[in-house]
């Protein structure tokens, strides 16, 4: 038991450190993206945390068996090194053991998983695209905050207020724009004005308008002396149209009940998807085992590199069989888990790798001595 708890114990440390560093990266990645739609004013900057919280529960279903595989290769690898797994097999540590301690913190990840896959991340993910739906059908200036630049969206150019009063009326407003129509060079376009508002259409499907009271509007090109100033009493600036609310039917934010009584194909196939995760889990962890032992003068990463490509090859294979059932090839479903017998085949022939080589040695010999007689 005590050995036991010193593997458990070093394989969940491990795991979860590595866990800890591929969600950083990921969801920076994601993050980035995200804050790149609301810097062009696609969306709003104050909802970018909950979207990426609402995502954090699809990205750990995809990282943690990637890193429970790493985190038993190094490990596992350190043990070899530091000749302590040659310890423990003087004290009598069979391999049959050390796969049971190995399966056992595997369940106990597998089960998160599963949680996660059938359960949390399509929830998380439903919300996330609620989010993001009404920050396409939001106006362009819905989220103008005072005191701050707002980018037009298409990068038309950008607008500020120093201050938005509680009826929506904005104070001190500055308006500039590019004008791709000019015969000249570049020319810019700017407007400023005491008060403005935005005037709603009455029909939703046309635009709203930026309108600003008795200021003056200033247009020429960058460097030239020849610049316009007009003064005016109404300025209207025609914004872009809220995009039209669609019915996204994504596979990924339905609930795992829901996908249980369809018989579409793309529901099919994310459903089975969603049971093969926490397979690939045990099934990663049988494959890692024969993997992380290595030499002590080879070092604790000398196979981790292959066994990453292995990895990497059974969850492509896994999404290449989902895309075939999405697309209503029924067989693909049975390639799906065969896919997952095959890799488990893979994981029991490299345990008994050592008798399969002695074997084939064997067989190769008696090969030679035929041909010899028979010459």
């Amino acid at each position: 038991m005590l050995i036991f708890r010193y593997i458990a114990k070093d394989l969940l440390i491990s795991t979860f450190a590595v866990s800890g560093v591929l969600l950083i990266l990921v969801a920076s990645g994601r993050f980035v993206k995200y804050l790149a739609r609301a810097a062009a004013g696609e969306m709003d900057a104050g909802v970018l945390l909950a979207i990426i919280g609402y995502r954090l529960p699809g990205f750990l279903e995809l990282i943690l068996p990637l890193a429970f595989f790493l985190g038993i290769l190094l490990s596992y690898g350190r043990l070899y090194v530091q000749s302590e797994m040659t310890v423990m097999r003087a004290c009598g540590m069979s391999v049959r053991r050390l796969v049971l301690y190995t399966m056992i913190p595997a369940v106990f990840v597998a089960s998160i998983v599963a949680w996660l896959s059938l359960d949390v991340s399509p929830s998380g993910m439903q919300k996330a695209e609620a989010l993001l739906l009404a920050q396409k059908e939001r106006g362009e200036l819905d989220g103008l905050i005072a005191g701050h630049f707002h980018p037009l969206q298409g990068g038309r150019g950008v607008t500020y207020t120093e201050e938005v009063t509680k009826q929506k009326e904005m104070r001190d407003v500055f308006l500039a724009e590019n004008n791709p129509d000019a015969v000249e060079g570049k020319q810019l376009v700017l407007v400023v004005a005491p008060t403005g508002h935005v005037r709603v259409s009455p029909d939703p499907k046309e635009a709203n308008f930026l309108v600003l009271e008795d200021g003056y509007r200033i247009e020429g090109v960058p460097g030239n002396a020849d610049y316009q100033i007009t003064r005016f009493e109404e300025y209207g600036q025609r914004l872009s149209k809220p995009e039209e609310p669609r019915s996204r039917d994504k596979v990924d934010t339905l609930a795992t009940g829901a996908l249980m009584s369809s018989t579409l194909p793309s529901h099919v196939a994310t459903l089975h998807w969603r049971l093969s995760v926490p397979v690939l889990v045990l099934v990663v962890a049988l494959l890692a085992i024969p993997l992380s032992k290595t030499d002590p003068r080879q070092g604790r990463f000398a196979k981790t590199l292959p066994a990453v490509i292995l990895y990497m090859v059974y969850l492509v294979s896994l999404s290449g069989a989902r895309g075939l059932v999405e697309d209503g090839n029924a067989a693909a479903l049975v390639l799906m888990w065969g896919i997952h017998i095959l890799f488990l085949g893979i994981a029991v022939l490299l345990f008994n790798w050592s008798t399969v080589s002695a074997l084939f040695v064997r067989l190769s010999g008696v090969a030679r001595k035929t041909v010899g007689v028979q010459s």
